[in-house]
């Protein structure tokens, strides 16, 4: 496991998007931005059930991503590491948590009729800010 930098965790207060990679199944990558939190062991994103990064992940658990700060874009955090979880339990309850920080909206407002939702868990194993 690799520590996130004091210095950076107020990059996961604000509305600071992640770029996520994962590996498609012919091994290049994936990326696509995705609203994430931080519990303090773990980057968390979320996600519906279906959707290519969820069954990549599925798949090959490694990922990466990028967090640039919002209100200064040569500050960044890069994240390499591994999805140790992913869950439907509490996923509904994450989105509408993301919901509030990234939207100011007390319930995710894009969600389609039948769609489940799946939490993830990323264990970083590789880390490294840069502030300029």
């Amino acid at each position: 496991m690799a520590a996130i930098p004091a210095s950076f965790r107020d990059l996961f207060e604000k509305r600071a998007f992640a770029n996520l990679a994962t590996i498609r199944p012919d091994g290049s990558p994936h990326v696509s931005p995705v609203w994430i939190d931080f519990d303090g062991t773990y980057v968390r994103y979320n996600s519906a059930k279906g959707r290519a990064k969820v069954q990549q992940v599925d798949r090959d658990p490694r990922v990466a991503m990028s967090i640039v700060d919002p209100d200064n874009p040569y500050r960044y955090l890069e994240i390499g590491g591994r999805v140790v979880e992913s869950t439907e339990s509490g996923a509904d309850a994450h989105i509408d948590a993301l919901a509030r920080k990234y939207l100011g909206k007390d319930t995710y407002p894009f969600r389609q009729p039948g769609e489940v939702r799946i939490l993830f868990k990323v264990l970083p194993t590789r880390v490294h800010g840069h502030a300029a």
